[in-house]
């Protein structure tokens, strides 16, 4: 299957979607697309590399990830490939780590530099549509990665790092929320299970159930489970834990056994 994916800051109803798609299927007829989000918080790294992480449950593909406050600089336009098949493109500011590793890990990078692969003129604004989507495009018609350039060394490093399980306690840090107030951790779900949880933990000094979903607890009460996406998740049953509790992305936080 020739899948092509992507996701931007754009915000729905953005017609940059439609020019993209229209690039992609310009080179590569027969690709099918996937619009796997569009609403990522406008220049934010850390929600673009948690939202982009969701590659991990498509079809082996090319993903094509524009969240980029740094077009048109001397940043570069990278393509990774992963252990599991899959190649991502996008620029070098991390956005694009935490998925490789998602996918296996990096097995080669390579910069995009040969202008035949592009689709010309090179707008200084949108790199989205005229150098990652024909990129994606080209390398599922078949053209090998080492044709769109030198193998990259030095990448900028992720915006951010899985969280740090020591002494019983997780430092933790907030990397995403999404519109009903939940906050997104950068704790791996599988490393929960290794935490020897029972039932309950603070985060900072709240006391929050260790559950499986929202209805475990009262209306209004938190909750911390794993999320649909491999990561953790903490949450008020129908209320905004992020505005109750003055949490935002960035912040760190501390959790540990109540």
């Amino acid at each position: 299957m020739k899948l092509i994916s992507y996701i931007t800051d754009f915000g729905p109803g953005n017609k940059g979607h439609g020019a993209m798609q229209g690039i992609a299927l310009k080179i590569c007829p027969e690709a099918r697309i996937v619009e796997l989000a569009t609403n990522v918080s406008s220049f934010d790294l850390r929600s673009g590399a948690r939202i982009f992480e969701a590659v991990n449950y498509l079809p082996i593909g090319f993903h094509v990830c524009v969240v980029d406050p740094g077009v048109g600089t001397k940043r570069k336009a990278i393509i990774i490939k992963t252990k599991r098949g899959d190649y991502l493109i996008g620029p070098d500011n991390g956005v694009m780590l935490p998925a490789a590793e998602m996918l296996g890990g990096v097995v080669a990078v390579h910069e995009i530099t040969t202008q035949k692969y592009m689709q010309q003129p090179v707008s200084p604004v949108f790199h989205g549509r005229d150098v990652f989507m024909p990129a994606a495009a080209y390398l599922a018609s078949g053209v090998p990665i080492e044709e769109f350039g030198s193998k990259a060394t030095k990448l900028i490093k992720a915006p951010f790092q899985n969280a740090v399980f020591k002494n019983g306690k997780i430092e933790a840090e907030v990397i995403d929320a999404n519109n009903f107030g939940s906050i997104f951790l950068n704790v791996l779900s599988d490393e929960m299970d290794n935490f020897e949880l029972r039932s309950d933990l603070k985060v900072n000094s709240i006391n929050v159930l260790y559950g499986k979903t929202f209805g475990d607890v009262k209306k209004g009460e938190p909750i911390i489970f794993k999320d649909d996406f491999g990561r953790v998740e903490i949450a008020c049953n129908m209320d905004n834990f992020s505005e109750k509790h003055h949490l935002k992305i960035g912040d760190k936080i501390t959790l540990r056994k109540a």
